[in-house]
């Protein structure tokens, strides 16, 4: 899957933060990356990562699902606590563990891909690319995981149904199925009250959901909450 040549409809240029608690690896790693992938930070622990994460606003995180640190949480723990930014940082987990309970877990947690350190810097470069792009990108083995865990038609249609969504309705939306009023969503994202609504009207049409608790439903079942 990350064999295959970039398309020419990628973006130029990426930017990316590194998340892993091996300093030599993330130097290696910088270095195989494509010229047109921009470092623009690193962390090694769980705390690091959401703070560079949230400072510089990523096009893309390479995120080591485990890291000390944090509750314990690793990987899946960085993805929680920058939840927030919605579609505008998407996460790609590297990692040297190929087992499913990892695979599963940062998928669940919100990651759109998963590729183990065996990758290439080509390939990795070309993961990137494609996950900025908006792709999901899985070593071969792992996407077996993520299908029996999520099962295919869930897996498709819940990333087609999401890029519907722009960012800001992406983060109204996981604040609506959480529960939050729409004052208490407009305070979190210090928007007005007719903005949140504008938003929820756009997200129930887009979405295909006559209200609220239907959205909550739908977002419990793809496990988005």
């Amino acid at each position: 899957m990350t064999d295959e040549p970039v398309p020419n409809n990628l973006p130029p240029s990426v930017s990316v933060v590194v998340v892993d608690d091996h300093a030599i690896f993330r130097s290696g790693l910088r270095s195989d990356l494509d010229s047109r992938i921009r470092v623009v930070g690193e962390a090694a622990t769980v705390e690091e990562a959401v703070a560079v994460v949230r400072a510089r606003r990523p096009d893309v995180v390479l995120l080591d699902v485990h890291l000390p640190g944090g509750r314990g949480g690793g990987g899946a723990e960085v993805i929680a606590g920058c939840g927030d930014l919605g579609a505008t940082t998407r996460f790609l987990a590297l990692s040297v563990s190929d087992s499913a309970e990892d695979v599963v877990a940062v998928i669940r947690a919100g990651a759109r891909g998963y590729v183990t350190k065996t990758i290439s810097g080509a390939g990795i470069s070309d993961a990137v690319f494609r996950i900025a792009s908006g792709d999901a990108v899985f070593s071969p083995r792992l996407a077996g995981f993520v299908l029996d865990a999520f099962g295919t038609a869930a897996v498709a249609s819940t990333g087609t149904e999401l890029d519907r969504l722009s960012a800001r309705e992406l983060e109204v939306m996981r604040l609506i199925a959480r529960g939050y009023s729409y004052k208490e969503v407009a305070k979190e994202l210090f928007i007005s009250v007719k903005t949140v609504e504008t938003h929820v009207s756009a997200v129930l049409r887009k979405l295909q959901l006559s209200s609220r608790h239907e959205l909550t439903r739908w977002a419990a079942e793809r496990r988005l909450l």
